[in-house]
C-alpha cells in the first residue's frame, strides 16, 4: 500500500527511475509491506524556492505514505533510509524534506479500476 510521493526543483538531474526502484525495495523492507503495492508519483515543481532563496538548493520533497500501525522506530528509520537514498542520487547542492505519513486503515482504499 505504500505511496511514495516526490516533490522536487524540476530539472533536477536525477536517475529518477532508479532511485523510485530503490525506495521500491527500501519502503516495503523497513515496514514488511509487499513490493507489488508500492506506488510512486514524481512531480517536478517550476517554482521553488527554499528561504530568501539566497542558497541557490535545489529542493526535494517525500512523502511515504503507510497505513497506520507501524511504531515510531519503523517510522523513523524509513525516514533515515529515505534521506540516505536521496544523498546518493541527489549529486547537487539541495535541501531535502522526509515525511512518513500514516493513513486511517478505516478510511483508505486503493482498487484497480478495470478499463470500460
Amino acid at each position: 500500500m505504500p505511496q511514495v510521493l516526490i516533490d522536487h526543483t524540476a530539472g533536477l538531474d536525477v536517475d529518477w527511475p532508479s532511485l523510485t526502484e530503490m525506495l521500491h525495495r527500501v519502503v516495503p523492507e523497513v515496514i514488511g509491506a509487499e513490493v507489488a503495492a508500492c506506488k510512486t508519483v514524481r512531480r517536478p515543481a517550476e517554482l521553488v524556492l527554499v528561504g530568501d532563496g539566497g542558497s541557490g538548493e535545489a529542493l526535494v520533497l517525500v512523502e511515504v505514505k503507510i497505513l497506520a500501525g507501524r511504531d515510531v522506530g519503523k517510522r523513523a528509520e524509513l525516514t533515515r533510509r529515505v534521506l540516505d537514498l536521496l544523498r546518493a542520487y541527489v549529486t547537487v547542492p539541495a535541501a531535502f524534506g522526509v515525511q512518513v505519513t500514516e493513513l486511517d486503515r478505516d478510511t483508505y482504499r486503493f482498487e484497480h479500476h478495470p478499463a470500460r
